[in-house]
């Protein structure tokens, strides 16, 4: 996970109308200028899980404008592909659902409920609190600055453009 530079803390119970975020990320609170808090980050976590399980994000069209269309019209109308577990669609389900005071760790039971959902089952919560799990992947390097393990480009490749935004 990277680019946390629309991140923006606000109090507790608060809400914000900042309209930012990846088209395909975005919850429907955004596009709908509702206001919107922390459950925004739920749904986001719910859609990058179906990424990371797929390969491809949910919600995607060839434009902006469409891609919010299919947001709105919810995780429900989503085929999940078989290779999902119910267990998973679960999890993704009440991480993306359209009113977002009922999305899993919005609720009463708060991160806790979302800890305890059947799809964590096993998961070692205190583990990750003090950072003692052992990686599932650890890369071999044989120095701080061995980049062996990152893809290479040909230095022709266009380079991005600089930002603009200031």
């Amino acid at each position: 996970m990277a680019d946390f530079g629309f991140a923006k803390k606000i109090g507790y119970g608060n809400k914000t109308w900042t309209f930012c975020g990846t088209p395909k990320y975005v919850a429907p609170e955004i596009i709908l200028n509702k206001g919107h808090d922390y459950a925004v980050d739920l749904w986001s976590i719910g859609i990058f899980m179906f990424e990371l399980l797929t390969g491809t994000p949910p919600f995607t069209a060839s434009d902006p404008m469409r891609t919010y269309n299919i947001i709105l019209k919810g995780i429900n109308a989503i085929e999940f592909p078989k290779k999902i577990t119910r267990n998973a669609q679960s999890l993704i389900k009440m991480l993306c659902k359209e009113n977002a005071s009922e999305r899993l760790g919005t609720r009463k039971g708060g991160i806790t409920e979302l800890q305890k959902h059947v799809w964590f089952e096993g998961f070692n919560w205190s583990g990750l609190l003090s950072r003692t799990l052992t990686a599932p992947i650890v890369p071999k390097v044989s120095s701080a600055i061995d980049i062996s393990n990152f893809d290479r480009y040909n230095e022709d490749d266009e380079i991005p453009p600089e930002d603009l935004t200031n």
